[in-house]
């Protein structure tokens, strides 16, 4: 399931497990390899993972979606998550990063691994040449249209955290 593994080493920096999924990865499947990996990592049998992949059509739901969210069920399948936020849609084209990552060992409370995220989201845009943004009260990172100025989501955030091991992650 996890392909294409790259290991990330450095003498200051905890060792983190990346991978790259070569084709498209049902949510069902993902979900399963993030709570077998987030057990792992618990009882410090696996090292922490930052995977990158795809989904086919969907949308998932966090504990923030609402019945009304979605207008139209029947255009792809929709998968409540145990992870925070709305309603994301994930399709082909879109690429994901699940992190498993453990918090204590970051000394992390959640509202910091939070602000990572978006940071790192910013930075990685920015190496683009896209100026993206935080917004105060909203989780995500946003950006600004310079024809018309009009916001946009460019990244959705949406984590859960068990026993101090995050994951799910951004799209």
């Amino acid at each position: 399931m996890v392909e294409n593994v790259i290991e990330l080493t450095s003498p200051n920096v905890i060792s983190i497990q990346w991978s790259v999924a070569k084709h498209l990865v049902a949510y069902p499947d993902a979900l399963k390899l993030m709570e077998q990996r987030v057990q792992e990592i618990r009882t410090k049998n696996q090292q922490e993972l930052v995977w990158l992949l795809e989904h086919p059509s969907l949308y998932t739901a966090g504990t923030s979606a609402k019945p009304d969210d979605i207008l139209d069920r029947s255009l792809c399948p929709i998968y409540s998550t145990g992870r925070g936020g709305q309603v994301t849609y994930h399709g082909p084209g879109q690429r994901i990063a699940y992190l498993m990552l453990d918090l204590q060992k970051r000394k992390l409370d959640i509202h910091a691994y939070v602000v990572t995220l978006e940071q790192w989201l910013i930075n990685t845009l920015a190496e683009f040449g896209i100026k993206a943004e935080c917004r105060k009260d909203r989780v995500g990172v946003w950006v600004i249209d310079p024809q018309s100025g009009t916001e946009n989501k460019i990244a959705a955030i949406g984590i859960r955290v068990r026993k101090w091991v995050a994951f799910h992650g951004i799209a």
